[in-house]
């Protein structure tokens, strides 16, 4: 009797029942969130088939997959005896019909869970969407406020080269005025002489034509100067043209650039753009069978440019910043990325705006320091400022052409034949040389540039097929 008084004093300080049996706890259980403890096989009927259910007693939502024994309340009910346990069981309701209640309360919750299971995740999903829409806007107003900020330091940046372009060319101009002022005053002065001259002797005037003309002095003087000034801004255009359309190529807007070297027109038409017809088109005989051939920037050395839509390649003064290519020549060289094994085909170089340069075909294994022409399977046509010499190259054998320089080259390779032809374009085809080739691997537009320290150029001719 005084176990029992002792138990009961212990159930008012501990709750000992299931809230769902009614019955002292049977392999009790606690819920991670709330700390509330069930009956496992209560708890575990109530949240039958739910991912997620609400605490009975507080609607605190729990996974049954986190629920913990409750150890401390098992071994205090492993510490009533077990005849003070039957007799405290068989004063309460049965067990089968807490069970039922058990049933009915799980029944009742399970509906009431999936409602708010259903509610809770739709809840859920407004907060994850509202924060994603947060956070979208959040970086669109980061992109908002960094693209500004690099549009007005790009603003700003153009407006100091045109600053500095127009400066020079106020500069230019001014200079150029100056020394015509200069050179007007000498000539002035000198028809002024010669008009007291001629009041004197025919002698004296004589001896003074013989002695040389000072106009002719002042004028070749003025000359030397102007083309000095007009060295200098086609100097400065080149470098214009190399830095933007070659450094910076990737980076800006594809943009079609006006070509740097056409020559001006005095027409009110404007000139037609340098990417659409960098020069005149192919228009020959050969035309039906000329070819859309490229420079390849990963077989062109770093120290030459490619523009025009890499139709036209440039000695630059510095390093192109290229990919890296493990084909890359060493030497002032370049190959196009077009091959043929097959068939006729035609193009054509215009030479005209280089001092030495070589045109050819070659095999796509040739070394990266191999140079056209020196090698068994490569073939050109060459042409040197300094000797003023013509001749062809292969297999490292020259042929003396003894003909002019020419300032447009048309290369001919008919593979049935075996053959590649090289004429000299100007107002019809003039044949420089016939090669017969002995090769079935594919060959190559190929071309050479004369010396990196010098300012040269070839461009690829549009095809115009008739």
């Amino acid at each position: 009797m005084g176990a029992v008084i002792e138990l009961e004093r212990l159930q008012r300080v501990l709750e000992l029942h299931c809230s769902c049996c009614l019955q002292l706890f049977a392999e009790p259980v606690r819920l991670t969130g709330c700390g509330h403890s069930f009956c496992r096989g209560c708890i575990l009927r109530y949240c039958a088939g739910r991912r997620r259910a609400a605490c009975p007693l507080c609607r605190c939502a729990f996974e049954p997959q986190h629920l913990r024994p409750n150890r401390e309340l098992a071994a205090l009910l492993g510490l009533i005896p077990r005849e003070l346990r039957d007799t405290l069981e068989a004063q309460e309701e049965p067990r089968a019909y807490g069970a039922a209640a058990c049933n009915d309360l799980s029944s009742a919750g399970r509906g009431r869970g999936e409602k708010e299971e259903e509610i809770w995740e739709s809840s859920k999903q407004q907060e994850i969407t509202a924060e994603t829409i947060h956070l979208l806007r959040k970086d669109l107003n980061r992109t908002k406020e960094y693209t500004s900020q690099i549009k007005c330091q790009i603003t700003k940046d153009f407006c100091c080269m045109k600053e500095y372009v127009e400066r020079q060319e106020r500069n230019t101009l001014m200079f150029i005025e100056q020394q015509q002022k200069a050179a007007q005053q000498k000539i002035e002065e000198t028809i002024h002489q010669l008009t007291d001259i001629k009041a004197q002797t025919r002698d004296l005037c004589e001896r003074q034509m013989h002695e040389g003309s000072p106009l002719t002095i002042n004028k070749i003087t003025l000359d030397e100067k102007l083309n000095v000034v007009k060295s200098a801004v086609e100097d400065l255009k080149r470098k214009l043209e190399i830095l933007l359309l070659e450094n910076y190529a990737q980076q800006l807007p594809p943009v079609q650039p006006p070509d740097f070297y056409q020559e001006p027109s005095v027409s009110s038409s404007p000139p037609e753009p340098a990417a659409e017809s960098p020069e005149p088109t192919i228009s020959s005989h050969f035309s039906q069978w000329a070819d859309d051939v490229t420079f390849d920037p990963t077989r062109v050395h770093e120290r030459l440019a490619l523009t025009a839509q890499n139709r036209r390649v440039m000695v630059s003064s510095y390093p192109t910043s290229y990919q890296p290519s493990p084909k890359r020549f060493s030497i002032s060289q370049v190959m196009c990325s077009q091959g043929f094994s097959t068939g006729c085909h035609y193009w054509e170089v215009i030479t005209k705006d280089s001092d030495g340069w070589a045109v050819g075909v070659a095999h796509d294994m040739i070394g990266k320091r191999d140079k056209l022409g020196r090698t068994e399977h490569s073939w050109c046509v060459e042409w040197l400022g300094p000797k003023k010499q013509l001749s062809v190259w292969h297999k490292d054998q020259e042929t003396l052409l003894h003909k002019d320089k020419p300032l447009k080259v048309g290369v001919f390779l008919e593979l049935e034949k075996k053959t590649v032809s090289f004429y000299s374009i100007a107002d019809k085809e003039i044949l420089l040389h016939t090669f017969e080739i002995n090769t079935s691997n594919p060959l190559y537009p190929a071309f050479w540039l004369y010396t990196l320290e010098r300012n040269g150029s070839l461009t690829i001719s549009q095809p115009n097929r008739r």
